[in-house]
């Protein structure tokens, strides 16, 4: 594998230049046929509701009616209301939160006919969840505010970058919303037949420096102005967004790593679906432990080692039924749903549900 750009950082005056290799690593071959089914392939079964009954027993009603229950596969605390029905999902270990809120539907037509229409509000907690944390104060306030609420969440954010999404600019002028790129064209040939560049982190879209937790400073690129890689639109979305802790690289600082792959084999959150192998044996054998908002990582690259090479996020079921997540892609040049170049569904045995080795919920 050909060696990748080496992006520089300069860190504060008293620190001195620093130079961070960002290798993020979520290209691969173009040409490969995605969708070609190999011979004696097994389906993913599709993923079920995460109202699952194998809870622990109810607990107490609160004063609106609701019980909570504990659920284990991942261990976790789940709301209900009076009904019975799931108005909250909370993981141990994890600060991804699933509320049920108004319905919305996610599309894109012009790259695939998915319509995922969904009840579910994924938002970022202050403070990991661990069983008894509903009795805790910082909940009491965190959930009184976000309960009912429609300010955006991690799905308005992701899909403020998909082809045609209108500029955003904040109080500065700085724009942090808006149509991405993947990254600027690939014009050497090199890097076996790439489309695009990788390495375009949040910062390159937004065209402006920032200062990580470890004192290094991220330089954009202009030629990756408005771009974003698979792991820098996840940043993007949860990072600077949502403001969950960002790393400098995948080994300086402590939050969420640069690449996809740093970010599978990270200790931060929980891992839904355990990393096992990266080869096709390695494929989960089922993926009904799947919620919206967990991060969902693959395989495409055999130019990439032992490295998982790129990262999404679960949305939600299609019309059809089928679990649908959204990346940036280098065929759609940005962030999507789409079926360019693979299928989006992750159950079934298209490209992305065969390639599909581990997930973690933040």
């Amino acid at each position: 594998m050909a060696a990748r750009t080496k992006k520089r950082k300069t860190g504060p005056a008293v620190t001195g230049s620093v130079v961070l290799a960002f290798v993020a690593i979520c290209g691969y071959l173009a040409l490969e046929p995605r969708d070609q089914e190999p011979p004696g392939a097994t389906d993913v079964r599709n993923v079920g509701e995460p109202n699952s009954t194998r809870g622990t027993g109810g607990g107490p009603a609160d004063k609106g009616g609701t019980t909570w229950s504990r659920l284990a596969g991942p261990a976790r605390s789940v709301l209900r209301d009076g009904d019975g029905r799931i108005v909250a999902v909370f993981t141990d270990g994890a600060r991804t939160a699933t509320l049920t809120g108004p319905a919305r539907t996610f599309q894109e037509p012009a790259s695939t006919p998915s319509k995922v229409s969904t009840t579910d509000w994924v938002r970022l907690m202050p403070e990991p969840w661990k069983a008894g944390a509903e009795k805790e104060r910082w909940f009491g306030k965190w959930y009184a505010e976000y309960r009912d609420s429609k300010e955006d969440d991690l799905f308005a954010y992701a899909f403020q970058y998909v082809a045609g999404a209108p500029r955003k600019k904040d109080a500065q002028g700085v724009a942090y919303a808006g149509d991405a790129n993947f990254g600027p064209l690939n014009t050497t040939g090199a890097e076996g037949g790439d489309l695009r560049l990788e390495q375009s982190d949040f910062y390159d879209y937004l065209g402006m420096t920032y200062p990580f937790r470890d004192g290094t400073v991220g330089q954009p690129e202009t030629m990756r102005a408005r771009s974003l890689d698979c792991s820098g639109f996840i940043r993007m979305v949860l990072g600077y967004r949502a403001r969950y802790p960002l790393m400098a690289s995948d080994d300086a600082g402590d939050g969420l790593p640069r690449t996809a792959n740093g970010m599978a084999r990270s200790k931060r959150g929980v891992d839904v679906l355990p990393l096992t192998g990266v080869g096709a044996d390695s494929r989960p054998a089922a993926i009904d432990q799947l919620q919206p908002g967990d991060l969902v990582f693959f395989k495409l690259d055999t130019r990439t080692g032992q490295r998982l090479d790129h990262v999404g996020m679960v949305l939600g079921h299609d019309t059809e039924g089928h679990l649908i997540f959204v990346s940036s892609r280098e065929e759609v040049n940005g962030p999507t749903i789409g079926d360019v170049g693979g299928s989006s569904r992750l159950d079934g045995d298209g490209y992305y549900a065969r390639t599909l080795r581990s997930a973690k919920r933040l």
